[in-house]
């Protein structure tokens, strides 16, 4: 891909990004690429707040059902298919724009983070099937044993820290350092916000949304296809809320409360991370304003700068 800024669009869940980007569409020949952790998943629509049919069928998205429920993507494969997506939309003479609100994905991508190191697939396999059953504390713990540097995460995050360590002989954190790729273009950062009583309201209902529209359903099906409770597609916020009421961990009355909780927290944490962690060129904008008129002010702004 030829040197030059590439726009991305960025903001807590539920702040609006999809909505900006089908506006965007109106001012720029694009098409975009998804820095979603959670959408990469098939068959996990309603969960992960995918765009609809429609939405994708006006505008083209990359990095939307990648791959099934049962297999994890880590940051850097995900860079790695989304520099290609991005050559092959500029091929086109389209623009790509980046959108999403999964740091780790966007940093991946826009800044590199190290060339992954082979891994032999016979010792990934068993040191996995060994993984399987310890709980999530006790992943994270021995992550934190194996890279004195570890910042923490989910559980596919520390799985991936563990098996870095332990199949390679140098801990993540050493690869990050090392191996760190460079990228031929720059980012162009828009961050998006809004109050965060608001953002607490979006998040509410689309909590109430998701569960009327179907997630619990859509969530047994894909437990029936023969995936475990805690495959890697199965582990993120309002999916895995569904899968305890499945599991009779919680009432069904009680899953919609309990999204809207951990995507407030999840969506805090979202906040601080693009307030604090973006280096480059960054236009920040209230988005409680129309989804038009923002598309119209990051238009002026980037024939501008």
């Amino acid at each position: 891909m030829a040197a030059g800024r590439i726009p991305v669009l960025v903001g807590p869940t539920a702040v609006g990004k999809t909505a900006v980007a089908l506006a965007l569409a109106a001012h720029w020949p694009l098409e975009v690429v998804s820095a979603d952790s959670r959408q990469v998943y098939r068959r996990l629509d309603i969960g992960t707040a995918k765009p609809t049919r429609r939405e994708l069928a006006r505008l083209p998205h990359h990095g939307v059902d990648v791959l099934d429920p049962g297999h994890r993507y880590s940051a850097g494969r995900y860079a790695a298919a989304a520099i290609g997506w991005m050559e092959e939309i500029g091929s086109r003479g389209k623009l790509p724009v980046v959108v999403g609100g999964t740091g780790l994905y966007v940093r991946a991508l826009m800044e590199g983070l190290f060339r992954e190191p082979a891994l032999d697939a016979s010792r990934r396999a068993a040191l996995e099937a060994l993984l399987v059953d310890e709980t999530d504390g006790e992943l994270v713990r021995w992550a934190g044993r194996l890279d004195p540097r570890y910042s923490g995460g989910g559980r596919q995050r520390a799985m991936r820290s563990i098996e870095i360590a332990l199949l390679t002989g140098h801990p993540l954190s050493y690869w990050q350092h090392a191996a760190k790729e460079q990228r031929p273009f720059r980012p162009w950062y828009v961050v998006l916000s809004v109050p965060r009583p608001i953002l607490h309201q979006r998040i509410e209902r689309r909590a109430t949304e998701m569960v009327q529209r179907g997630l619990i359903e859509e969530v047994a099906s894909v437990l029936a296809e023969g995936h475990a409770a805690h495959a890697p597609g199965l582990d993120g916020i309002g999916i895995k809320e569904a899968v305890d009421y499945l599991h009779g961990k919680r009432p069904r009355a009680s899953v919609a409360g309990a999204i809207t909780i951990s995507t407030r927290q999840y969506a805090k944490r979202q906040e601080t991370w693009f307030r604090h962690q973006l280096d480059g060129d960054i236009l920040r904008l209230d988005a409680t304003r129309p989804p038009g008129d923002l598309a119209a002010e990051i238009a002026a702004h980037w024939s501008e700068t």
